[in-house]
């Protein structure tokens, strides 16, 4: 039988080479056993597998017979999906509001995976490429690239903001919109039970009316295709909007320039005085031609770019254009999406202010400063440019208030602080936690032009890591430097590996900027899962014990959240230890005496 992988990357590049094709018969798809162990590899080392949700299924227990019965359920129709457990998590550092999270069982994690993989090769192809959240290979990142070089001279930003975007999806026209492009009742039948399965909440039932869980391994997937329309809209209006310049530059630049260019042709005959008096004019034109107006600004452009439910709208023309647009995309919005958009928090914004966009401030420079352009003449070579800037008052300080890295004194100066909480840690633990923290916001604002703006930061982390590990030992920040000094001038916690001792140093803010991750290269649906097979089919079929070494006994994955948490005491946490893996395929007697010694 041709692997299903093939069949999807078919699928996919008939959905890219025709974006208005009609796709039929994919629920058998479904059915096929390939798939589900391609799931199981996609999930089983994320970190909520091990998480329950209103039973005790988790990615431990997987085999052969398990996936036999989902297709079994599914091959009938008889297949339920369990209602998700609902949690809550803060939304913000030091905020009361919290989001909704689903957490689906296990079974229902591999039945949505193999689902969304069906529907990223039919709807990924025909996704706009304004869109950047949810999608293979696209980040905030690869948004705020994008904005950065396609918002050059904007006037206006419009912030979109969507009241309750995931938890407001209407399930008839999330549908329809499915529908409009995949003719398989089967397949709607199974997206309706996911819709409609209802959460529990402290232990009650509450059925489900709109939205898209978000903890869903199907939701991003689906929110993206609702959202789509929203994409295909900004284009007709981007389209409807657009106006070309009706001349390249003002006419006050345009009287000097055809003045500068006269006096060139004067140049190439003149001599003596007459030549030094032409120089001297041409001189002052430049000069004046510098300080003047270069665009005409008659023309009209709308620029669009979302990160899930966020959305910015870049905007050359007037105010009242931006209120035209605002209102166009409420109106759409509540009509056809039937969601709100929020008055309050959709601003608009004049783009020599900050706009706030995926947690960077934004702005189009207007630089006077004449630099070399690489031509031999000068220009302005950063105006109308866009720059992206760090909120440092927003972002980063009450990051460090949450984390307890600082304190301020009674007189307002900001000053390190011990985590306390930390003590309790190891001293590698310990920088081990500030290292990632650091790491992760640095490489996050890699792009912002004051990037630099992150060496006080990293100082307060610095030396609130000190404190942490003085407080530990009963100590002094100077002493824990002299302490663990080290011969490159830095300082670092020594540990000890198989080839010998090395340290684990304070990073570096500079070297935290992850330029790799700002890749924006699209990779075809064929190209990411080419040489995925999975192992786990091999090792579950071989029908081998990997721990007892029994032959021709059914097995079962038996599967541990991290590595290296386990003791070393138990002969499965040894073999385990040994192969470096957080899977085990053992037979039933195994699984049984490892949960039950």
């Amino acid at each position: 039988m041709k692997p299903t992988i093939e069949i999807l990357d078919r699928i996919s590049k008939n959905s890219r080479n025709n974006n208005e094709e009609i796709f039929t018969r994919l629920y058998r798809y479904m059915l096929r056993p390939d798939l589900y162990y391609l799931a199981y590899k996609n999930l089983y080392a994320n970190k909520g597998a091990s998480t329950k949700g209103v039973d005790e299924d988790t990615a431990d227990g997987f085999s052969t017979e398990k996936i036999s019965k989902i297709i079994a359920s599914l091959t009938d129709e008889t297949y339920a999906p369990r209602p998700v457990r609902r949690e809550y998590i803060q939304k913000k550092q030091n905020s009361t509001k919290k989001r909704p999270l689903g957490i689906p069982t296990f079974t229902d994690k591999l039945v949505q995976e193999v689902l969304r993989m069906i529907l990223e090769a039919v709807y990924e192809p025909t996704f706009s490429n304004h869109s950047h959240g949810f999608r293979p290979n696209r980040s905030c990142h690869t948004a705020l690239k994008s904005l950065k070089k396609e918002f050059t001279g904007v006037t206006w930003f419009v912030e979109g903001d969507i009241k309750g975007c995931f938890d407001n999806i209407d399930h008839h026209t999330l549908v329809d919109i499915v529908s409009c492009k995949i003719k398989d009742a089967r397949l709607m039948k199974l997206i309706w039970k996911f819709l409609k399965a209802g959460y529990m909440e402290n232990w009650v039932y509450h059925k489900t009316y709109s939205g898209c869980p978000q903890g869903g391994i199907v939701s991003p997937i689906l929110s993206n295709i609702y959202l789509n329309e929203l994409d295909k809209f900004a284009a007709k209006i981007a389209t409807e909007f657009f106006k070309q310049k009706e001349r390249a530059y003002t006419a006050e630049y345009g009287k000097l320039a055809g003045s500068r260019d006269y006096t060139r042709k004067l140049l190439k005959t003149a001599t003596g005085q007459k030549k030094s008096d032409l120089l001297k004019q041409m001189k002052l034109l430049k000069a004046q031609m510098h300080k003047v107006p270069y665009a005409s600004k008659t023309d009209k452009v709308m620029k669009y770019i979302r990160y899930a439910d966020d959305f910015i709208i870049g905007v050359k023309g007037d105010k009242s254009d931006c209120e035209r647009i605002k209102q166009q995309f409420s109106d759409f919005i509540s009509q056809v999406l039937k969601m709100e958009l929020s008055d309050e928090k959709t601003l608009i914004t004049h783009s020599n202010q900050y706009a706030r966009f995926l947690g960077y401030d934004v702005r189009v420079r207007r630089e006077q400063k004449l630099k070399p352009n690489g031509r031999g003449s000068l220009s302005r070579t950063l105006n109308n440019k866009v720059e992206l800037n760090i909120p440092f008052a927003d972002k980063i300080m009450p990051f460090l208030f949450g984390k307890l890295a600082v304190r301020q004194t009674k007189n307002g100066v900001i000053e390190p602080a011990p985590r306390k909480y930390l003590y309790r840690c190891t001293n590698l633990e310990i920088i081990s936690s500030y290292n990632s923290e650091l790491r992760g916001i640095c490489n996050y604002y890699g792009l912002a032009s004051n990037f630099t703006r992150l060496d006080y930061f990293a100082y307060l982390m610095e030396y609130s890591c000190l404190k942490t590990l003085a407080g530990k030992h009963g100590s002094t920040s100077r002493k824990m430097i002299d302490k663990y000094h080290i011969k490159n001038g830095g300082w670092g916690i020594p540990y000890n590996t198989a080839k010998g001792k090395k340290y684990r140093e304070f990073a570096k803010y500079q070297d935290c900027k992850n330029a790799d991750s700002f890749n924006d290269v699209i990779i075809n649906f064929g190209a990411r899962h080419a040489g995925m097979t999975t192992t786990f089919e091999q090792r579950l079929t071989a029908e081998v014990c990997e721990l007892c070494g029994k032959t021709d006994v059914p097995l079962e994955i038996h599967h541990v959240n991290k590595v290296k948490n386990l003791k070393g005491r138990q002969d499965w946490e040894i073999v385990m230890i040994a192969k470096k893996r957080k899977t085990l395929a053992v037979c039933k007697g195994c699984h049984h005496k490892i949960h039950h010694p």
